[in-house]
């Protein structure tokens, strides 16, 4: 089952994570340009601090690249976005998990062919995301991470044991580096940092790819 991952069109193989406030401008989108060219497969636009004005118009600028290279663009939580854009998913938060089937009802026709993914950290939210009808779901954290010093994680043997036994393909996310992406072989991997802090994201893409 681990391999599901590569298998399914729907799952990504790498995602990137977007957080503009880390590269704030125009360097931002040539970050992504380069880690699209090096083998980033789809982009998931997570940017809290953008008002809704300005996330459509950030969501609508990915939209285009993303297209130009044939990767995958998922909105986290904001649907209406999602349709606006006619973007490819929806990603929900472990909280909104229950929101899904009505999210899905709410888009409709718009939500044919749109994946539906979930955060989740543990057996029980893998199986509700399961029952809410997700495609996939990113689990984490793998490796500790840089977002949340001093948070427990999964570690690889874990992660691996949730990730065959979930009843629906997995992504692992953090603190995944190109150094440590060898340890989860077989599946997708979503980052942030790793391509965004890096000086050359196109060759970081490549690596983790």
């Amino acid at each position: 089952m681990g391999h599901q991952a590569i298998l399914n069109p729907d799952v990504p193989n790498l995602l990137l994570i977007t957080d503009s406030t880390r590269l704030p401008g125009e360097p931002f989108f040539d970050a992504v340009e380069a880690a699209l060219t090096g083998g980033v497969d789809a982009v998931l636009v997570r940017e809290k601090q953008l008002d809704s004005a300005r996330l459509l118009a950030f969501a609508s600028r990915l939209r285009a690249i993303t297209r130009e290279h044939g990767a995958r663009l998922i909105i986290h939580s904001q649907a209406d976005i999602a349709k606006a854009i006619e973007a490819d998913g929806v990603h929900v938060a472990t909280e909104d998990i229950g929101q899904l089937p009505a999210i899905r009802l709410w888009l409709g026709k718009a939500g044919k062919g749109m994946s539906f993914s979930a955060s989740c950290h543990d057996e029980a939210e893998l199986a509700a995301a399961h029952r809410a009808g997700a495609d996939f779901a990113l689990l984490s954290p793998v490796f500790p991470t840089a977002s949340h010093p001093g948070a427990s994680n999964l570690g690889v043997e874990r992660f691996r044991e949730l990730a065959n036994t979930s009843p629906l393909p997995v992504v692992a996310l953090g603190g995944i580096t190109p150094e440590n992406r060898g340890e989860l072989a077989g599946f997708g991997v979503a980052v942030i940092g790793a391509i965004l802090d890096s000086r050359h994201p196109g060759d970081a893409a490549r690596r983790l790819a």
